[in-house]
């Protein structure tokens, strides 16, 4: 069983192995099917677009028919000075029969219809804008790659705050059990630092659980499980500009605009040539004999629309659409405005706490090593010391959380201006 295991487990355990950067992760993450999915998209767009601009070819269709009418029935139209002229010789086979076979060609095409280039300009639109949709769609996904690896790190940091502070623990607890014995200490002062060294039991456990739903996230996206942080180094930051984020939104209300001029047009005179070909077979009602005949006519129509209610009803439908679509742009153009200047004060603010929380560690350090120097000459209870250990894993843990929010905020601020990830980390 123990061999079953590991064989089905070695496929992760390989790829995870073989990633070395966070640029394989975004490697990774191109492949899979969340990335798949806009692509489908943009593809789709694209067909649209050229369906549209296949209706400006023409359609050709062949046909066969049969008919049988109760009397004769003319194969095509016959001119009265003919038809005379075949009335006084019986000899010439009439074109009339009552089974009529024919064989022929219909063609069709628009000459002028303004509203099939209007209807181009929105397929074209909505190509753009799942596009840019794809675009920043990866962005955001690449930063939740970058958010989640900075959580890693963060774990990661956390766990080995908590080995260090269960090393100086260690040895203060060598020096109580030696007090202990001698007489030097009381017996609660065991318990008490048996009870800190649990609870970084507890908190190391809680932090696997942490790491465990991170990796997940990490997999999700990549398909890849990872066992550990991949390392990251900046190497540039978010360049503030157009915010690019809108630009899916702002390509589908052009469309949508190019979609309801299209409608209006649809009401406008259009011209379509149309065309007929048929070669009608039958026997002569008046002497039997075979006839072969060819028949065509080109017809160039103008049509004109008078009353179509149907089609008011969808001009006030896409003026609707246009006027939800500006408002959604409207809506998202004043949170991205607001998420920008709070990232932005949060990213100084960041960048402060940082240099902050290193200098107070530096401190806590010092503080830590004179409470542990004041404990051995019993100038300190054991409660006061711990309390110092405790103060120097939470600075360093409030470090730590900083310098992955200070990540974060930086992706998430690049993702708004379309920035590429790839430039910023690696």
């Amino acid at each position: 069983m123990k061999k079953i295991l590991i064989i089905l487990l070695m496929p992760f355990v390989l790829q995870a192995a073989e990633i070395k950067n966070i640029g394989e992760l975004f490697d990774s993450l191109k492949t899979h099917p969340v990335v798949e999915t806009d692509q489908l998209r943009i593809e789709q767009a694209t067909t649209g677009k050229q369906m549209v601009y296949s209706k400006l070819y023409p359609n050709i269709d062949i046909f066969g028919r049969y008919d049988y009418a109760n009397i004769p029935t003319g194969m095509l139209p016959v001119p009265p000075n003919e038809l005379l002229d075949m009335v006084k010789k019986p000899a010439v086979a009439q074109p009339f029969s009552e089974q009529i076979y024919r064989l022929g060609a219909t063609i069709s095409m628009p000459v002028f219809v303004s509203s099939i280039f209007s209807t181009a300009a929105k397929a074209r639109a909505m190509q753009r804008s799942a596009e840019s949709m794809a675009y920043i769609n990866l962005l955001k996904n690449e930063a939740i790659i970058v958010s989640a690896n900075s959580n890693l790190i963060f774990i990661n940091s956390l766990d080995d705050a908590l080995n260090k502070k269960r090393e100086s623990i260690s040895k203060t607890k060598e020096l109580i059990e030696m007090k202990t014995n001698n007489g030097r200490a009381p017996g609660e002062a065991l318990i008490l630092i048996n009870n800190a060294l649990h609870q970084i039991d507890i908190s190391k456990n809680d932090l696997d659980i942490q790491k465990q739903e991170v990796l997940t996230m990490i997999q999700n996206l990549t398909g890849v499980r990872l066992t550990d942080p991949i390392p990251m180094q900046a190497t540039g930051s978010y360049k503030a500009g157009t915010i690019k984020a809108l630009e899916p939104l702002q390509q589908k209300l052009e469309g949508d605009k190019m979609a309801l001029r299209a409608e209006i047009e649809k009401l406008f005179p259009s011209f379509f040539l149309m065309g007929s070909y048929s070669n009608n077979l039958g026997y002569a009602y008046n002497n039997d004999k075979f006839v072969n005949n060819d028949y065509y006519t080109i017809s160039l129509v103008l049509k004109i629309p008078i009353f179509a209610m149907d089609q008011y009803q969808q001009i006030s439908l896409s003026q609707v659409e246009v006027a939800q679509t500006e408002n959604d742009l409207k809506k998202q153009d004043l949170e991205l405005q607001s998420q920008i200047d709070q990232l932005q004060k949060n990213l100084e603010l960041i960048d402060n706490s940082i240099q902050l929380y290193e200098t107070s560690i530096k401190e806590k350090e010092e503080l830590l090593n004179i409470a542990k120097t004041s404990y051995e000459l019993d100038r300190m209870t054991i409660e006061d010391y711990l309390k110092y250990e405790d103060d120097l894993f939470f600075e360093k843990s409030k470090l730590f959380k900083a310098q992955a929010e200070k990540w974060q905020t930086t992706v998430k601020l690049a993702v708004i201006f379309g920035n590429k990830i790839e430039d910023i980390v690696r």
